[in-house]
């Protein structure tokens, strides 16, 4: 893979990572369609998700040291030495720790047991573009029917387990992280901002988790004869961080006057596009 391959890659990656339209349905169509061609596969594209993750902990850096310092004090009995206390029951952003943490377990679980089939089976392409288009109609409707009265900081653990258990559904190249999570977000009633704030936290331990694990477990694909290799893999994440930044920035601003309605039409249009391209022969749907 080229220098420039790899900057395309990452340029998309920081495009797609916070928006509700799978960044990794995205590596994995334009992948093909670049001279190198082929699957950048899991490793790669799971790494350079690195770089959008540091776009997230630089600006939630505020917001992500006062519930880890909030967490830390209740856990330790600061706030009181009972079972509830200690869990947050007197400081929301304690709480929020403990939902962070909570909404975590699915989708650890979940790519843990099923790793083989999340690096092969499912990333065939028309699977991509049909979950592409259900989810994206899924979210769209979602958004519509249901009401935005709750904020962050009505969450429970309910709502912890089933945000978690969307955010699992990325696991599909298609279903995308961000827009899984928003979706049940909204499904349970908080605010546009309040599901992508929470989207936005909830998805650092499992995207810094799974890249860790991939580079344990799959780094040698990365160096194989034919993989990205690793210049092209750290050139890609540097570009996925600064791109990332600006589209968060730009993201929670736009949903707090618009609907996710352009979003939806992205993706079924971007959907469509995968079909012609699979029908036409232009990529292959493995």
């Amino acid at each position: 893979m080229s220098w420039w391959e790899a900057a395309v890659l990452g340029l998309v990656q920081g495009l797609t990572e916070f928006l509700p339209i799978s960044s990794s349905a995205h590596i994995r169509v334009i992948g093909p369609l670049l001279p190198h061609g082929g699957d950048p596969g899991a490793a790669f594209t799971a790494i350079i998700q690195l770089g959008t993750e540091a776009a997230v902990l630089l600006y939630f850096r505020h917001d992500i040291a006062r519930i880890i310092a909030a967490w830390v004090r209740a856990l330790s009995g600061s706030d009181g030495g009972d079972r509830a206390s200690r869990f947050g029951a007197k400081n929301a952003d304690a709480r929020m720790g403990w939902w962070v943490i909570l909404g975590s377990v699915p989708v650890v679980v979940l790519g843990v047991l099923f790793k083989d089939s999340i690096e092969s089976s499912v990333r065939n392409l028309y699977i991509t573009a049909t979950v592409l288009a259900v989810f994206g109609v899924i979210l769209g409707w979602v958004d519509r029917v249901r009401p935005a009265r709750r904020e962050l900081d009505t969450m429970r653990a309910r709502d912890a387990v089933l945000l978690g258990l969307a955010q699992a559904g990325a696991l599909i190249p298609g279903v995308s992280r961000s827009g899984g999570t928003i979706t049940m977000a909204r499904w349970l009633g908080l605010t546009r901002s309040a599901a992508a704030r929470y989207s936005f936290l909830l998805a650092i331990p499992a995207v810094v988790g799974s890249a860790f694990f991939e580079l344990a477990t799959s780094h040698g694909d990365l160096t194989a004869t034919g993989g990205p290799g690793i210049a092209a893999t750290i050139i890609a994440t540097a570009v996925a961080f600064g791109v990332g930044y600006f589209v968060i920035v730009w993201f929670l601003r736009m949903i707090t006057t618009r609907s996710f309605l352009p979003f939806v039409v992205y993706r079924l249009v971007f959907a469509a596009a995968i079909v012609v391209l699979l029908v036409t022969g232009v990529i292959a749907a493995t």
